[in-house]
C-alpha cells in the first residue's frame, strides 16, 4: 500500500513539474494570432497600424501596462514596458464612440487615412510630439508618451483643430475618442 502512495506522488509530482516547465494554452493564442515572439510595444503597433476592418476576429485592449490579447475562449496579457503610456488618439469631425481602454480589435474612428497635424504637450511645457502624420485605417493615431504626467493633445487638419487634456497617471485612460475637430 505504501508503495503505490508513493508512486501516487510521484506521478503528481512529476505531473506537475512537467506542466509547469510546458506552454500554456493561453502562450498559443499569439502564435494562432500569428504575435508570437513580439513585445507588447510590437503587438500594440501592429495592431493598432493594421489595415484590416474592425472588427477584427480576436480581441486586444491596450491598458496601462499591459495589452491583453484574446480568442473568445483563452486570454493571454503581455507586459508594456515601464516607463512608457500609450494613448490612441481619434479625431473626429462629426461621429466618436465612447471609449476609455483602446480597443486594437474593435475600434473605429471617423477619420480614416487622413493627415493630421498633432502636438503633445506636457503640463510643463516640454513638447513631447510635434508631427504630421496620417490616422491609421482605424481613424486612430497612437503615440508612446512617458508615465506620470499630464498636459494637452491638440490636432488640427486644415483649418479645423481641437484641443484635449490627457494623463498618463495610473488609471488614465488608453484611448481618446473626444478631441473634435471645428
Amino acid at each position: 500500500m505504501r508503495s503505490r502512495l508513493r508512486l501516487a506522488v510521484a506521478v503528481v509530482a512529476a505531473t506537475a513539474v512537467l506542466t509547469g516547465c510546458s506552454a500554456t494554452p493561453d502562450d498559443d493564442v499569439l502564435a494562432d494570432l500569428g504575435l508570437d515572439g513580439l513585445t507588447g510595444q510590437e503587438i500594440v503597433e501592429r495592431l493598432d497600424t493594421s489595415t484590416d476592418s474592425r472588427p477584427l476576429d480576436f480581441t486586444a485592449s491596450v491598458r496601462e501596462d499591459e495589452v491583453l490579447v484574446g480568442d473568445g475562449s483563452r486570454e493571454v496579457a503581455v507586459p508594456l514596458e515601464e516607463g512608457q503610456f500609450y494613448v490612441s488618439i481619434a479625431p473626429y469631425v462629426d461621429t466618436t464612440h465612447e471609449c476609455y481602454l483602446h480597443s486594437l480589435a474593435t475600434c473605429q474612428g471617423e477619420l480614416i487615412e487622413e493627415p493630421v497635424d498633432v502636438w503633445i504637450t506636457a503640463a510643463d511645457g516640454e513638447v513631447l510630439v510635434d508631427e504630421s502624420t496620417t490616422t491609421y485605417a482605424n481613424g486612430f493615431v497612437g503615440f508612446w508618451l512617458p508615465e506620470g504626467i499630464e498636459g494637452t493633445i491638440e490636432i488640427s487638419q486644415g483649418d479645423l483643430g481641437g484641443t484635449v487634456p490627457f494623463t498618463t497617471t495610473e488609471g488614465s485612460p488608453t484611448c481618446v475618442t473626444t478631441l473634435q475637430l471645428a
